[in-house]
């Protein structure tokens, strides 16, 4: 028995209180089927958003502090307008006297005339629309004065839309996963360095991006998490990644110094990759190269980074102290802002510095990468962070920590998803002007030529699943779409950056319709790209797709393309009980859904072109449609049938710690992968492709 079989219906009342707090009593499936939520998701949503709903009186109550919340204060926290004009609402007194001021980013000034326009009104209280002067995009202030007590708020003047590169026709890339892609230099684990041989690699056979797996930060304490996607920070980057020969102390080091650093290097473990004798040794290592840094680069690498590097830096030394999750720390020590926090930030100065330092080198070995291409490299950004790593603990303010992400059950994860990872508030996000959010897209945007967003519907909504209960039983909690686009573009502008959304999946329709008026690129997956038509649909010819999207083959939650030739992704769900129906039925659905897509590939006469070559023919059809990007993997490329990660597993499966392998199963070194026959010859069908059809396009 359900919990929605448990709990009663949800009453009009509650039903009311949840839309005023953009938490969902009903959503369509992903058959846009309309499912009713339970009783208890929404009251535990709301719970979360500190929103009482536990009985009649309660929400009463609660529904009674929504109508009044907006007239508690003359401004709204934060407004996001998209253009150089837009509109706030004031709520003041009708008679009192107001001035209103947009104290701009980096100008003057701007004294803003309040009208007498009445638009509304509630009790003693009226609310005056206000329309603003034509602002600079940015950052800014509003001070309103309402008879000489001043109250201030944020002011975001985002762009419209985010530009594509002026000179960017179509262009073709490669996905990675970093860790998978080991070279005789790597310490076990692909690194920076095999990063720049790839991406430089990919620039001279004429490829235009490089598409990473996310660089996010771990907890520097073993074990470390190998899923990229479950980050400790979203605003600082992998050190697990670094190379040490590069790092310049290394060079600068006697060669004692050397010796002892090159001694530290772990064997290689071929069929799995192991981060955590990667990361003891590299650590070793620097602490080996600490003494040599340099203090005056190093200053002023804090000194641009700000409070958040140290703020960050202290978490490191804290979880060094005292392991994680932070929620077992002493409890002085539980919020970043306590004194015990900051006394140990100065008793332990050198660690933080060396932490500090540690960002710096990764901060090295990044700037310049992809910087001749088109694009470049594409960062990609998770859509959420451990509970218990250093984002949750100087954001917690702003998160949900008593809840988590994931995903309803859909025609692939039939059981649904929960990602384990604590969201935004948005009411706190909004309190906050957006600065939280902001600071992480402008962090992931550094050294970047675009962003790919991870389940980009996040910026709309997610699915907030209750603690203790299954994926199945959770809800969708709305966020301010336009304001979170508004700082999205912004930042992408400034950085001078594309941005892709990965909006696959359960999609409301004005989702896509807004990534594509802000300029966000959608994702363009062939085992998708399907017609809308009831039943058993086929797959959608390739000159049909979106022409601003980034195509691929597959994803890394998704089979390969020969696991899902040999129907692998059928025997391993099956094997570890991860199908919502007999694996019978799940094998003959696959099969058909085999057959409906190679039927499309010769229909299309992708496969005589191609020699009869399945996998080849499934990235031409890439290259035949109007995409603006296509990518694709190395994995695919040399017929590896392992998917990088199995959504719905953790450690039944090996996600994240595959490096990439042959047909036969056999691990590929990097010098030997960028080299193998099925890597070239799909080089020049991209290239080749991409560049008989690139002049059309700009």
């Amino acid at each position: 028995m359900t919990v929605a079989d448990q709990d009663p219906a949800v009453a009009p009342a509650l039903a009311e209180l949840a839309a005023a707090c953009g938490v969902a009593t009903v959503y369509a499936d992903w058959r846009d089927r309309p499912v009713p939520v339970s009783r208890r998701a929404v009251v535990a949503a709301l719970a979360a958003l500190d929103v009482d709903a536990s009985t009649p009186e309660a929400v009463d109550r609660s529904l009674r502090a929504q109508r009044d919340r907006p007239w508690q204060r003359p401004l709204e926290p934060c407004t996001v307008v998209r253009g150089t004009r837009g509109a706030v609402d004031l709520r003041v007194p009708e008679d009192a006297d107001v001035v209103l001021v947009v104290e701009t980013e980096d100008g003057p000034a701007v004294t803003v005339d309040v009208p007498s326009t009445v638009a509304e009104r509630h009790g003693a209280l009226v609310r005056r629309p206000v329309e603003l002067p034509p602002l600079p995009e940015g950052y800014h202030r509003l001070r309103v004065t309402v008879d000489r007590e001043t109250t201030e708020a944020t002011l975001v003047v985002a762009p419209a839309r985010i530009p594509l590169p002026p000179a960017l026709g179509r262009a073709w890339g490669w996905m990675l996963q970093l860790y998978s892609l080991r070279s005789a230099r790597s310490w076990d684990v692909g690194d920076y360095g095999d990063l720049r041989t790839v991406v430089d690699r990919t620039a001279a056979d004429g490829g235009g991006l490089v598409l990473l797996n996310p660089l996010h930060a771990e907890t520097p304490v073993p074990p470390v998490n190998p899923s990229p996607y479950s980050p400790s920070s979203r605003r600082w980057r992998s050190a697990v990644y670094l190379r040490i020969e590069d790092v310049p102390e290394y060079a600068a080091a006697p060669d004692d110094v050397r010796a002892a650093v090159d001694a530290l290097r772990p064997p290689t473990r071929p069929e799995r990759v192991d981060r955590d004798p990667a990361w003891t040794a590299k650590l070793a290592a620097l602490e080996l190269l600490w003494p040599l840094h340099r203090e005056e680069d190093l200053a002023a690498f804090r000194a641009d980074r700000g409070v958040d590097l140290d703020a960050f830096a202290t978490f490191c030394v804290l979880a060094e102290r005292h392991g994680v999750p932070w929620q077992e720390w002493p409890p002085g020590l539980r919020h970043p802002d306590g004194d015990a926090v900051a006394e140990v930030r100065q008793e332990s100065a050198e660690r933080v510095a060396f932490w500090c330092w540690v960002q710096q080198l990764v901060d090295e070995q990044l700037t310049g990468l992809g910087s001749d291409m088109p694009v470049g490299v594409v960062h990609d950004l998770a859509v959420g962070v451990d509970a218990g790593g250093a984002d949750a603990w100087a954001l917690q303010d702003v998160l949900a920590l008593g809840t988590t992400v994931g995903a309803p059950p859909d025609s692939f994860n039939q059981q649904g998803q929960d990602w384990g990872l604590p969201p935004w508030r948005p009411d706190r996000l909004r309190e906050a002007g957006y600065a939280p959010f902001r600071d992480m897209v402008r962090a992931c945007l550094r050294h970047a030529g675009g962003l790919r967003i991870d389940h980009v519907m996040g910026l709309f909504r997610l699915w907030w699943v209750p603690a203790g209960s299954s994926p199945a039983e959770g809800t969708y909690v709305a966020y301010d779409s336009d304001a979170l686009l508004g700082v999205l573009a912004l930042e992408a502008v400034r950085a001078g950056a594309l941005v892709v959304g990965e909006d696959l999946g359960t999609v409301e329709d004005r989702v896509r319709d807004d990534l594509a008026a802000t300029g966000v690129l959608g994702s363009a997956v062939l085992w998708f790209e399907r017609e809308d038509a009831p039943g058993e649909p086929p797959f959608v010819p390739p000159d049909r797709w979106r022409e601003l999207a980034l195509a691929t083959v597959t994803t890394h939650d998704l089979p390969t393309a020969a696991g899902f030739l040999r129907d692998e992704h059928v025997r391993v769900r099956a094997e570890l009980d991860q199908l919502g129906i007999p694996v019978e039925e799940e094998r003959e659905r696959v099969r058909r859904e085999r057959e409906l897509l190679l039927q499309m590939l010769d229909d299309a006469g992708l496969l005589e072109a191609c020699g009869g070559d399945e996998v080849l023919a499934m990235h031409a059809a890439l290259v035949a449609s109007p995409c603006r990007l296509v990518l694709a993997a190395f994995g695919d490329a040399v017929g590896d049938v392992r998917q990088p990660n199995l959504p719905g597993t953790v450690d039944e499966y090996p996600n994240w710690r595959l490096p990439v392998a042959d047909g036969e199963g056999r691990p590929l070194a990097l010098e030997e992968l960028l080299d193998a026959p099925g890597v070239r010859r799909l080089t020049s069908l991209l290239d080749e492709g991409l560049r008989s059809t690139t002049s059309a396009v700009r």
